[in-house]
C-alpha cells in the first residue's frame, strides 16, 4: 500500500481530553464520629461494616480483613447500594437506615438487625474490625 493511502488527518490533530464525571458518590472519609452498621454473612461471621457521616456526607464500606475474599466481595454490593441512595439525593445515615430497614438475614449477607450504633471516627472502626 502506498504511503500516501495510510497518512490521515488524525496523526497531525492535537489531542484533548475531556474530564468526564464518574458516579455519584458519598464522599469516602472523614475524620468525624461515624454511625454505622455490621454486616454478616449466613453464618453470622461479620464482613464488614458499612458507615455514614452527614455532616461531611460521607459513607462506605470498611472490610474486615479477617473475613478474606467474601467480605471482599460481598462489599460491593452494599458498596452500589450506597451509591444508588446518594444519587437518590438520600442523606448518608438516611441510606444506612433504609439497607438496614430492608436487609433479609437469608440473603448470602444482610445488614445485622439492631446493630446501628456509632464510633469517634473512621480511623478507630477500621481499628476495630482490624482487631476482630
Amino acid at each position: 500500500m502506498p504511503e500516501a493511502l495510510r497518512t490521515t488527518a488524525r496523526r497531525d490533530e492535537d489531542v484533548h481530553f475531556e474530564r468526564v464525571a464518574g458516579p455519584i458518590t458519598y464522599r469516602a472519609r472523614t475524620d468525624k464520629p461515624v454511625q454505622y452498621v455490621t454486616v454478616a454473612n449466613g453464618q453470622g461471621a461479620v464482613l464488614g461494616c458499612l458507615w455514614a457521616n452527614d455532616e461531611d456526607d460521607a459513607a462506605g464500606w470498611t472490610v474486615r480483613t479477617a473475613g478474606g475474599d467474601e467480605a471482599f466481595n460481598r462489599g460491593a454490593l452494599y458498596v452500589s447500594r450506597l451509591r444508588d441512595a446518594k444519587a437518590r439525593g438520600i442523606s448518608p445515615t438516611a441510606a444506612l437506615a433504609e439497607l438496614l430497614r430492608y436487609s433479609d438475614p437469608a440473603n448470602p449477607s444482610h445488614v445485622v438487625p439492631g446493630s446501628l450504633t456509632g464510633a469517634p471516627s473512621l480511623a478507630a472502626l477500621r481499628e476495630r474490625l482490624a482487631g476482630d
